[in-house]
């Protein structure tokens, strides 16, 4: 079996959609929930962009053992000297660099010409490996890149010494029959093209990501750059979940990973809730209708042999029902353990108390109690130290009548009152908010998200909201659909209201 490496940059490719930012603590806990899951490389920020960025690499250094950390860069020195200072701690530790080589790049963004940025390219590389040996170069748009040119690229860098040459469809443009040819074009006329690992990167634009991805792989490349859920920038990259499972479940490719499928499922969860993104019920793999079956056809094969319609185990992704259900009868060590496999370590008893009285009266309020609910409670830390929290939401709502809502909020102390009325009971509840949070805000988007199916479940509301010409991003999970309207109102307020 050829080995494939997983190089992870749901930390850095993901955590760049709107919305989707994490405080150091969160990327910490899901670096180690990466390191868990058995992934090869773990892209942990870009440290020239922020000072919150270089320090999540500093700590996620430290934290992570046997996985390499790596920090992306732009094609420039300083951006490299950043980068190498963050990852000081870094048991084993890459730098990222590189530079856009399509001519839309070379022209409008560099207003520069090839052999300026070939010259750059080999720069870049001979600059990082001062600092670590482990350097990987990205050819940026190499999916729209005239191939004879970017093999001269790929020649150089490697020539200088990068161990990783990555091509990236930036764009999400290439066919898959167009990007393999463009790999096995890279394996056929580049010069010591054995001594680098080729790297794919792909974005999925026009829905080929994962196919652009594993036709790479069919031709040569040896490590893919993915994201859990697929999330990133547009329309997101590479799905994790479905690379691992493609190459578990064609066996005949003899290609392997050191991803552990078991995780596949709570690590999904993990990255859905922390990152307040949806997964949509028919996302490959880990969408919540991957293992349902409605039609009586499907239903009654499955129930004769599960591979009639299931290429796919459900345990073999994690998902096995019976071993994440609690109920108001469990107890602190099954919650705690329960939250250690989902990748949440609570260390402090205190917390730990917190927690489990949240989930004793979610418990009274629904029959069982999933893994996106565990999570979502261990999350309301961060909801708990905002300026601005829901005291009380009181509504009155039918047919035939207009909805009332009273609402009381504590501001930094100070407690708030406001009534008003709505042609529904979340427009109710919002307006009563906007009476005592007195701002020009616009409400753009407002998505409503059952976690499973029963009644009586946990609905998961995002929202954003402009303010000032900026959108801000709001989140909550209630049983009660209005109150987690508008707490997810109030967490996009809490963002701009400092």
């Amino acid at each position: 079996m050829d080995k494939l490496f997983i190089f992870d940059t749901t930390l850095r490719d993901g955590e760049q959609v709107p919305g989707c930012q994490l405080n150091t603590v969160e990327k910490i806990q899901v670096a180690k929930a990466l390191e868990g899951l058995g992934v090869d490389v773990i892209e942990a920020g870009f440290p020239i962009s922020s000072p919150g960025d270089f320090n999540s690499v500093v700590e996620i250094s430290k934290a992570v053992t046997w996985p390499t950390i790596c920090a992306l860069t732009r094609g420039v020195e300083k951006d490299i000297e950043v980068a190498a200072e963050a990852l000081k701690y870094a048991k084993n530790k890459r730098i990222h660099t590189g530079i856009g080589t399509s001519d839309y790049h070379i022209r409008y963004k560099f207003n520069s010409n090839q052999e300026e940025i070939l010259q750059r390219a080999v720069a870049a590389v001979k600059y990082a490996k001062r600092y670590v040996e482990d350097v990987e170069f990205y050819a940026e748009d190499a999916g729209r890149t005239d191939n004879e040119y970017l093999a001269r690229v790929v020649e150089a860098v490697i020539k200088a010494g990068a161990t990783v040459v990555n091509i990236p469809d930036t764009t999400g443009y290439c066919l898959p029959v167009d990007y393999a040819a463009k790999i096995k074009y890279l394996f056929e006329h580049v010069n010591g093209i054995q001594n680098a690992i080729i790297s794919t990167h792909c974005h999925n634009d026009l829905g080929m990501a994962t196919a652009n991805t594993l036709a790479g792989v069919m031709n040569g490349a040896r490590q893919v750059e993915v994201t859990i859920n697929g999330i990133g920038e547009r329309a997101g990259n590479t799905s994790l979940e479905e690379i691992a499972m493609i190459l578990k479940s064609h066996k005949e490719l003899l290609i392997d990973t050191n991803i552990n499928t078991q995780k596949i499922t709570p690590m999904s969860r993990m990255i859905s809730s922390l990152m307040n993104m949806p997964v949509q019920p028919n996302k490959a793999i880990v969408g919540r209708n991957a293992f349902a079956h409605s039609s009586g056809i499907h239903q009654d094969g499955v129930l004769k042999n599960r591979e009639s319609y299931e290429i796919i185990d459900p345990k073999d992704v994690g998902l096995d029902e019976n071993s994440i259900v609690l109920t108001a009868r469990s107890g602190r060590a099954a919650l705690k353990h329960r939250l250690s496999v989902l990748g949440v370590d609570v260390k402090d008893n205190q917390r730990l108390d917190e927690i489990y009285q949240e989930f004793l009266k979610l418990a009274d309020r629904k029959k069982d109690i999933n893994d996106n609910d565990i999570l979502m409670l261990a999350g309301k830390e961060r909801l708990e130290k905002q300026r601005i929290k829901l005291e009380y939401l009181q509504v009155t709502s039918g047919v035939g009548i207009r909805s009332v809502a009273s609402i009381g909020l504590n501001i930094a102390g100070e407690h708030f009152e406001a009534a008003a009325t709505g042609n529904g009971p979340v427009d109710a509840g919002i307006n009563a908010l906007k009476k005592i949070i007195n701002r020009k805000m616009t409400l753009h988007d407002f998505l409503i998200q059952a976690i499973t199916k029963g009644s009586d479940d946990v609905g998961k509301v995002h929202m954003q909201v402009e303010y000032e010409g900026n959108m801000y991003y709001g989140f909550s999970g209630n049983t009660d659909i209005v109150a987690a309207s508008v707490e997810a109102y109030i967490d996009a307020i809490n963002k701009f209201i400092q």
